[in-house]
């Protein structure tokens, strides 16, 4: 079955230390392009995540976001100034002597200065944290393609009816030109006879003109390919494949046909009924090109 090449999936799960939260999101484009949203520091993991996509996505613009919080008790390190502490600790000691105070500096006095402490993260490794990012994007992906398997399905329904549509109006073509010639013959023998009066007319000539007509007006060949190329729609879009480059073609060529029927046509009706399987053609055309 198709499936659209707009979709949306999200995951946040936590593993061992870290809570990791994954987006996919994409919207249409003629190939595949992949981008992501992540912090700097976990920038290796741009490419991983594009070939975890390259293995279930092969058309569209997908954008990919990544939030990665570590909960871990150790993964903040606080470290003493110790060179400012100690010269804190100097001028307090100085300043004591100078003015005859009592040298009475604790610990807690040294908490409050400024730039007393220094806070370092303390960054998990690579392997770590490329884990546990992967295990959540595969369910941000499994969700992804879900939704866009479903908007697939009701792209394959609409397609599904404007072709059965098609076909009605291809049944009325082919029902109707062959009587579009013996209208003609008809007509023409009408004609023959207003301006001859009784005077016989000539059957073989009547033939011959009668065939010339049906021959220029034939479009048994292109409604049979019509129907042809709307069977390959439809049995394409059953394929589980990526089939959008495909369908794409085919739309172009049952538009070439419609159009060499178009102009073949010499009767209002069909003209008319081109028009509307023109128009539902370019629907169809509209369509598929949300199709991955």
């Amino acid at each position: 079955m198709v499936r659209s090449m707009t979709g949306f999936g999200r995951a946040k799960e936590t593993v061992g230390d870290l809570t990791v939260t994954v987006e996919f999101k994409a919207v249409n484009h003629r190939y595949f392009e992949f981008s992501s949203r992540i912090p700097r520091v976990y920038g290796f993991l741009d490419e991983k995540l594009s070939n975890l996509c390259k293995q279930r996505v092969t058309r569209g613009k997908i954008e990919a976001s990544v939030l990665i919080e570590d909960n871990s008790q150790s993964s903040a390190v606080v470290e003493i100034n110790s060179s400012l502490a100690e010269a804190y600790i100097g001028e307090l000691k100085k300043t004591a002597k100078k003015y005859g105070l009592k040298n009475d500096v604790k610990v807690s006095s040294l908490i409050g200065l400024p730039d007393m402490f220094k806070v370092r993260q303390q960054q998990l490794s690579d392997e770590t944290v490329t884990e546990a990012v992967l295990k959540v994007a595969e369910l941000a992906l499994d969700a992804f393609v879900a939704m866009r398997e479903k908007e697939g399905e009701k792209l394959f329904a609409d397609v599904s009816s404007r072709a059965d549509y098609i076909l009605k109006k291809v049944e009325f073509v082919e029902n109707r030109s062959p009587e579009t010639v013996k209208e003609y013959r008809e007509k023409i023998e009408q004609k023959i006879k207003e301006l001859l009066g009784d005077i016989k007319v000539d059957e073989q000539r009547l033939l011959t003109e009668t065939a010339v007509f049906a021959d220029k007006v034939a479009v048994a060949e292109e409604t049979v390919r019509l129907r042809s190329h709307i069977s390959q729609l439809l049995g394409l879009m059953e394929t589980p494949e990526a089939v959008g480059r495909k369908l794409d073609f085919i739309v172009q060529e049952m538009n070439r046909e419609a159009n060499t029927i178009g102009s073949k046509a010499q009767d209002i009706d069909i003209a008319h009924t081109v028009v509307d399987i023109k128009s539902e053609i370019e629907k169809i055309r509209e369509q598929i090109q949300n199709i991955e």
